[in-house]
C-alpha cells in the first residue's frame, strides 16, 4: 500500500439534532476568526451570553426537520462521496478519507489516523468549488495548526478551488435537466426563473480581498452558457446571512419573495456552491424559501428545489479528475481525453 492519502474536507455537522450537540458544534464554528471578524473578546461575550443560550434550540429544531434516518444529511452524503471517489481512484493505490472542519471527524483526528496508518503524503481538497477564506481558507488554517504541533511533518498539497471545472459544470447541468424531466421544464419565455443560490459572506470580507464573489460569478456564467440561459432567466443570489453586518446581495430570500410578488409562476432553485445537501439546502431553501415564495404567490406558484450534486456520477468523475491533477508527480496519472465536449457527449 502506498503512503499517499486524499482528504475530502466538508464544513461539518452536529452529531445529532439535540440542542446540546448543536451548541457544541456552533461554539466551535462561530469561534473561528475566519467566520466572524470581530474583536475576539467582544465576540466571545456576545457568543456566550446571547447566541449560544438561544440559537441551539432553534437550530436544533431545524436540523431535526431534515435529519435522515442514517444521521446528518451532510455526513451521509460525504461518506457516499468518499466511497465513490475511492472507486474512481482505485487504480492509483491511494487512501481516500474525509474530515470535517468543525465537528467530527476533525482535521486533526483524520490526520492522526492517516499518520498511524503509515501515510506520509496528503492531498487536501475542500468540498467547496469556490474559494473563500471562510471555507477553504479556514481548512488551510486547521491543517496548518495540526502541522505546527507535529515534529515529523507530513508532506502536503492543497486543491484551492475549481469553480469552472468542465465536469463540475456538466454535473450541475445534468442535475438541473434531470429535475426538469420529472417536474417539467420551466417556461422561461413566460418569465419562469432558475435561481442559483450560493452561500453568502459579509461584504467587508469581499472588499478586503476574498475572491469568493468572483468565483461564484464564474460558476454562474459557465452554467448559464451550458444551459443556454441569460441572466434574467438564470439569476444568481446569496443565502444564509448571519448577524447584522451587510452581506453579499442580492439575498436569496428577498429575491424569492420579490419574484413571487412580481408574478413569477415557476421558480427553481439550485445551490451550486454546496457539494452535498445539508441544513442550508434542505431546510433554508427547501422549507423556509419555499414558504416565502408560496406566501408571495398566495400559493399559486410552483417552487422546485433542485437537489445538490451529492454523489452524482459526473460530479464524482469531475472531483476525481481534480484530485488526479493534484496528485501528479506523486503517482502516475495518465492524461484522460475528457473535455467539455466529451462531458456533454456522455450526457444521457
Amino acid at each position: 500500500m502506498s503512503d499517499i492519502a486524499v482528504v475530502w474536507v466538508g464544513l461539518g455537522t452536529p452529531t445529532d439534532p439535540s440542542p446540546r450537540a448543536v451548541r457544541r458544534f456552533l461554539r466551535e464554528f462561530l469561534s473561528d476568526p475566519r467566520i466572524v471578524e470581530m474583536n475576539p473578546v467582544v465576540w466571545r461575550a456576545i457568543l456566550e451570553l446571547f447566541i449560544l443560550p438561544r440559537r441551539p434550540h432553534v437550530s436544533g429544531a431545524k436540523y431535526a426537520s431534515i435529519w435522515y434516518d442514517e444521521g446528518s444529511p451532510l455526513l451521509v452524503h460525504t461518506r457516499q462521496q468518499v466511497a465513490a471517489l475511492g472507486e474512481r481512484l482505485s487504480d492509483l493505490d491511494v487512501t481516500v478519507t474525509y474530515a470535517m472542519r468543525y465537528g467530527e471527524p476533525s482535521v486533526a483526528s483524520a490526520m492522526d489516523q492517516l499518520r498511524a496508518d503509515g501515510i506520509r503524503r496528503v492531498l487536501v481538497i475542500s468540498a467547496y468549488p469556490q474559494y473563500s477564506q471562510t471555507t477553504t481558507g479556514s481548512t488551510y488554517d486547521a491543517v496548518a495548526k495540526y502541522m505546527q504541533s507535529s515534529r515529523d511533518q507530513l508532506e502536503l498539497r492543497f486543491v484551492r478551488s475549481w469553480p469552472t471545472q468542465p465536469g463540475y459544470i456538466e454535473a450541475l447541468a445534468q442535475r438541473i435537466e434531470a429535475t426538469w424531466e420529472t417536474e417539467g421544464r420551466p417556461d422561461f419565455d413566460a418569465g419562469d426563473v432558475l435561481l442559483l443560490s450560493f452561500h453568502g459572506i459579509p461584504i467587508s470580507m469581499a472588499q478586503a480581498g476574498d475572491p469568493y464573489p468572483s468565483e461564484c460569478r464564474a460558476t454562474a456564467a459557465a452554467l448559464r452558457q451550458r444551459l443556454g440561459l441569460d441572466e434574467k432567466a438564470c439569476q444568481q443570489t446569496f443565502q444564509s446571512k448571519f448577524g447584522p453586518a451587510p452581506w453579499l446581495k442580492p439575498a436569496t430570500i428577498d429575491t424569492v419573495s420579490a419574484l413571487g410578488h412580481a408574478g413569477v409562476r415557476r421558480l427553481d432553485v439550485v445551490c451550486p456552491g454546496f457539494a452535498a445537501d445539508c441544513l442550508e439546502t434542505l431546510e433554508e431553501i427547501g422549507l423556509l424559501n419555499r414558504e416565502a415564495y408560496h406566501e408571495a404567490t398566495a400559493g399559486q406558484g410552483k417552487f422546485v428545489r433542485i437537489p445538490c450534486l451529492n454523489d452524482h456520477p459526473v460530479f464524482m468523475d469531475a472531483v476525481a479528475d481534480v484530485i488526479r491533477t493534484g496528485l501528479a508527480g506523486w503517482v502516475e496519472t495518465p492524461a484522460k481525453p475528457e473535455s467539455a465536449d466529451c462531458w456533454r457527449s456522455e450526457r444521457p
